[in-house]
Formats: C-alpha cells, structure tokens, sequence
C-alpha cells in the first residue's frame, strides 16, 4: 500500500481505506493485548495519513473481510476475502462537479435525542445536491449504538439519497479541514458523501432467500436494469459476515461473480461486517425514482448484501 501511495501523480483529496484487522493490526493472538493492538492500528493510520496531502480527508475502516478488485485493470476479477490479509485505499483526485466530504457523529452520553442541526453543518441536510451517503457504525456491540443508528439513519432516508454502507468493527483514521476527531470507546457513524448533479446511483438488496447463483445473478439485473453509466462508475458490496462461502455452501467469490457478469468494467470493493445498511432504490440525473420493492424504507439488515454504483459524471 505504501509503495502504491508513493507512486500517485493525481493529488488525492478524500481516501477511503478499508483493512481487515489482522492485517491493520498484526499478529496478536490473545484479547490481553488489546491495547498493544490499538496502539498499533494507530501508528499505522498515522504512517499512511503521513504519505497524503495535508489538506487530504482521510476515512480509514477495519472490518472482518475485505472485497477488493486488484490493481491493474477495472476488469480484473473481484474477490471476496473472507479469510487472510486484505485491504485497499480508493483515492479520489478533485473531480469537476463533484464534492466528497467525511463526517463523524458520536453518541452524546448525556442526550439521548440527536441534534439534527449537526445534518446541515455536514451537509447532509439542505444540500440540494447530495446523490450519495455511505455510512459505517462502530462499536455496534455498545449499549445504545443500534438505537443511535436509527437516529442518523431515518433522517437522511429520502428518496433523492442513495444512502449505503454497513457495521464495521473500528475506524483508524478520520482526518478533514474541519475534523479532528479520533477513534474514542463511543459507539458513531462515520461516513462519505457525495454532492453534485451529474452524480448517478443505484443499489439493490439481496435477502437471505438469495442463496444461490440463480437468485444472486437476478439481483444484479435489477441493477442493471437501472442504466447506470458504466465508464467512470465504482462499485460496493456490503455484506454480512454471515454470507459469502458459508451461505453459498462453500462456492466462494459468487456474488461479486454475479456482479462481474454484469458489470465487466466496472471495479467493485467493499468488505463484510456486522450488519448492512441500503434498500433497493435508484437516483438518476433526472430524480426518477423506481422503487423495486414495497419495503422501500427498511435500511437496517442482518445476513444481507447491498450492492451499489456510484457513477461520478462523465471523465474530461
């Protein structure tokens, strides 16, 4: 990862990095050494926050598994690392007509109510041209964090918002102009968002009753069905730690293969956690939404996959 940083022309100006935690944090085999591994996490964060800009918005995420298309081509095969080391950092270069920004919020122990007015200073509220939110919850395990989820989550469900994304077990790194928060033991949402007209999006939901290559190839149509430009487009792939080979009876990689089989070209990543975030739903330059199930509103899964594009406007 650091040679691949060393060798960047573009000046990246968001990052988003997601590692499994054996590979972020090392070897350590026993829950005594905890604390040497978080102090461990967050000397690697700062050793590869040290490698971009200054003025670079950072998000880093550990999570149990790791989806990735290797370096090289957009066309090379993605795969599902459910096992071993794994990681990837997306580095975004400035792109007309398109803003990129992180956002934190952490659960106040001493209000139980969220203050929304932190939306608009994030610009997730009055921002006419959000398209897309990828959210991540930490510390899901804690008292509360569920609870506080739904209080972030149910605001920002508009059907002119792509909102995706899933439960992850830590973030590392969070670094923008404007944030200097650290990882703390509160339970939050971190996060990107995406703003500008040309931004299309689309994502559907595979169920647990997807549970062959014939159902999981019939979830990628429907995405395909939404005619998303493809050139300039990345995917991502949310899933529970519950899927992959364990529920496909032991075939391994299927549903980025059902996604590659529709997508050749386009470069998928993502990784799977403790819980998925996303419905089916579609946002178009023209606000055309369709709707591809009755359930429109539910964005809070278990045992599911939520498979999305970005489309970020055509290149210059």
């Amino acid at each position: 990862l650091a040679v691949s940083l060393q060798k960047v022309h573009v000046l990246p100006q968001t990052v988003l990095y997601i590692a499994d935690a054996e590979t972020f944090s090392g070897h350590e085999e026993c829950h005594e050494q905890k604390k040497a591994r978080k102090r461990n996490s967050k000397e690697t964060a700062l050793a590869l926050e040290k490698l971009l800009p200054k003025r670079c918005q950072v998000l880093g995420l550990v999570t149990p598994g790791i989806v990735v298309t290797p370096m090289g081509s957009s066309s090379n095969q993605p795969q599902e690392i459910e096992e071993g080391e794994a990681g990837f950092a997306l580095l975004f270069p400035k792109i007309d007509g398109v803003k990129i920004h992180t956002f934190h919020f952490s659960k106040d122990v001493k209000n139980r109510v969220f203050d929304e007015s932190k939306f608009a200073e994030a610009g997730l509220k009055n921002n006419p041209d959000l398209r897309v939110v990828l959210l991540f919850g930490y510390n899901s395990w804690k008292t509360g964090a569920t609870r506080f989820l739904h209080q972030i989550v149910n605001p920002l469900n508009e059907k002119s918002i792509i909102l995706a994304g899933g439960q992850v077990e830590s973030f590392t790194s969070l670094t923008s102009e404007n944030s200097h928060a650290q990882p703390g033991d509160a339970c939050g949402v971190v996060g990107l968002a995406f703003s500008g007209p040309q931004i299309q999006s689309a994502t559907v939901l595979l169920d647990q009753d997807v549970a062959d290559e014939r159902t999981a190839e019939a979830a990628m149509q429907r995405l395909k069905a939404a005619n998303i430009p493809e050139h300039n487009t990345i995917g991502f792939m949310f899933a529970c730690v519950g899927r992959g080979y364990r529920h496909y009876k032991t075939k391994r990689n299927m549903e980025a293969d059902a996604f590659r089989k529709f997508f050749p070209n386009v470069p998928l990543f993502g990784f799977f956690g403790h819980g998925e975030i996303g419905c089916d739903r579609i946002v178009t330059g023209n606000f055309v939404l369709r709707e591809c199930n009755d359930i429109k509103d539910d964005l809070l899964h278990g045992y599911t996959t939520v498979m999305t594009l970005i489309h970020l406007g055509s290149a210059k």
